[in-house]
């Protein structure tokens, strides 16, 4: 059996707020390895990276006609893909701070992007209630894939060496096998909002807009545990793992950063949390190495970076 974590801690402490954004601020990520930068995307159409440990901004990458709704970067940190309203998914090299590629097809805005391990394939989910595989070593501009299984938007998706989980306002999760070509649906029955599988990939986050956080098994499709407290209901918001997975983290509609235990689902003292944006929290995301630090971005304009007071 494995040893008890003791209690479990949330990195609460604000440590720096950015806040060139104009206007709501829709998306969040840190760089790979070590993550010492993060790059947020917002609705006034531009992408920016950033040192969040000084709180200064690096750099703003402008070639969005419309707001920026997600981000991936690469494993290497060299390039990053985005998307939002445009409809096309823009690839960007970081150094050079120009797209170096823009994938059309879409009919819609795209809600979700998201890169392979190696950053070869990228997946995209749209409004237009499809997800487009494009090969990024392809001088084709066409998707290689398009999965049109969902009937409606798309917002939410994962991709994994052999697996894409996605998760659509029609209230299913789908899980599309690449290697076998087979498709499992599980049926929610709320708009999932994130889907997030644990670094191990036998259980998988799924946040709903029925103030619901669920966790399952990957393999039988069965629930494991439900969060419950936060309020959750009419905006694209977003679960996420806390350090080792030993906790769920959300940032809900009220400007609230939830924690549960993973195991018995409690809710981290204080509940209610304290309010600590002034809108949605639009994205939480927890540094991937960093016991004591995470991040958030809300509609309020703003990126907050959070520690444990050392």
């Amino acid at each position: 059996m494995a040893p008890s974590r003791g209690p479990q801690v949330l990195a609460r402490t604000l440590h720096q707020t950015l806040s060139n954004h104009r206007g709501p601020v829709h998306v969040v990520r840190y760089a790979k390895g070590s993550a010492k930068y993060v790059l947020s995307g917002g609705q006034d159409r531009t992408v920016r990276l950033w040192n969040p440990d000084l709180g200064t901004q690096i750099k703003t990458f402008e070639a969005h006609g419309y707001e920026v709704l997600s981000i991936s970067v690469s494993h290497d940190n060299t390039k990053f893909a985005s998307s939002g309203g445009d409809r096309s998914v823009f690839v960007w090299d970081v150094t050079a701070g120009v797209t170096t590629r823009r994938l059309a097809g879409h009919m819609s805005k795209v809600n979700a992007v998201e890169l392979n391990a190696d950053a070869t394939v990228l997946a995209s989910g749209s409004y237009d209630a499809t997800v487009r595989l494009w090969d990024l070593r392809a001088p084709a501009r066409a998707p290689i894939q398009v999965l049109d299984e969902a009937r409606d938007a798309v917002q939410t998706l994962h991709v994994d060496t052999t697996t894409i989980i996605t998760g659509s306002v029609d209230g299913y999760v789908r899980t599309y096998d690449l290697r076998k070509g087979e498709l499992r649906s599980d049926f929610i029955g709320q708009p999932v909002t994130s889907v997030a599988p644990s670094s191990d990939g036998t259980t998988l986050l799924v946040s709903t807009i029925d103030s619901h956080v669920r966790l399952f098994d990957m393999s039988s499709g069965k629930l494991l545990n439900d969060f419950t407290g936060h309020n959750h209901t009419s905006y694209r918001c977003r679960a996420c793992f806390g350090h080792e997975e030993a906790t769920v983290i959300f940032g809900d509609e009220d400007g609230r950063v939830w924690a549960w235990d993973l195991v018995d689902a409690a809710v981290l003292q204080p509940n209610p949390p304290p309010k600590v944006h002034d809108k949605v929290i639009t994205w939480t995301e927890h540094h991937p190495v960093d016991a004591g630090e995470m991040i958030t971005a809300s509609a309020d304009g703003t990126v907050k970076v959070w520690r444990h007071p050392s």
